[in-house]
């Protein structure tokens, strides 16, 4: 028999001069590539003066392993590949390809200043703005003022509707959710508004089940059963028919339907927001097209 391979341990250390969480998203993408390994993460966010840098470089001394980082401040990069260099490990600037690249193509230099994302311009306030409408519109909670929704996701329970609608509006997108319950209508017309765009959101019976069952444990037996009745909420039977009438209530007004089963939160979302942009798109051209017939 053959013996089982240990995974490989070691140190990763994420050092960011921001809140990191540029490094956190790429360390987990890169990470999925390699099978076996078990990384031993060390996060160090807002380091920004050269004493801070010299706390994280000691810790680094003390757990040697690969660097990546996102510093702009060119004195303490070079005071953190000197002494990867000194330790034999690799330290990697992550955006520099991305920076050097835009730079050349748009024949402009970088700002260099830490945590520009994160400033609080317009974009931030509207990121706020769609979190707040997020939370007053999930789960059906209020239909009036839905028209100003950019995106509405509809799904029976469980279809990971509230946390695609926050994962949503931390991107600054005002995301709505109606979730369909048996033995509760949604009037109509809140199914017909002109400026969201809808997307159906569906997953296989079986998959439902468990989520749904976990949920009952997890929540002591006071997960939402609105409109359920005795069993019907783990009931197989049951959920496939709740599947079917939202499957046919997507056709029906012909909008994108999204299966959730095997898609993690991030690659649903992704999926939304590439809908919307080529609803925008669409919107546009049109609207280039009307003012040449004008």
């Amino acid at each position: 028999m053959a013996r089982k391979k240990r995974a490989r341990k070691f140190y990763l250390h994420l050092v960011s001069d921001a809140t990191g969480t540029t490094l956190l998203g790429l360390s987990r993408a890169v990470l999925a590539q390699f099978e076996g390994v078990d990384p031993n993460q060390k996060f160090w966010p807002l380091v920004r003066s050269e004493r801070q840098l010299e706390r994280v470089i000691k810790r680094i001394r003390e757990m040697p392993g690969p660097v990546i980082f996102t510093f702009v401040n060119e004195k303490m990069r070079l005071r953190l590949r000197e002494e990867c260099d000194h330790l034999g490990v690799p330290c990697v600037a992550v955006l520099d390809p991305i920076i050097h690249s835009l730079s050349t193509y748009l024949g402009m230099h970088a700002k260099g200043v830490p945590g520009l994302q994160h400033t609080m311009d317009d974009a931030y306030f509207k990121r706020v703005a769609a979190l707040d409408f997020a939370m007053r519109f999930d789960d059906g909670q209020h239909l009036k003022g839905l028209k100003d929704a950019e995106v509405i996701l509809v799904g029976v329970s469980r279809t990971s509707k509230t946390p695609t609608s926050i994962y949503l509006a931390r991107r600054g997108i005002k995301t709505a959710n109606i979730p369909l319950v048996p033995g509760v209508d949604v009037p109509e017309e809140y199914f017909n508004l002109e400026k969201p765009l809808y997307v159906g959101l569906t997953a296989a019976p079986e998959r439902l089940k468990h989520i749904r069952n976990t949920r009952l444990r997890t929540n002591n037996g006071e997960d939402k059963k609105k409109g359920f009745k005795g069993n019907e909420y783990l009931d197989e039977e049951k959920i496939e028919e709740e599947v079917r009438k939202a499957r046919r209530l997507f056709s029906k007004h012909k909008w994108p339907v999204i299966d959730v089963s095997k898609r993690s939160i991030e690659e649903t979302a992704a999926e939304v927001m590439a809908l919307l942009q080529t609803k925008r798109d669409q919107k546009k051209q049109a609207k280039k097209e009307a003012k040449k017939h004008d």
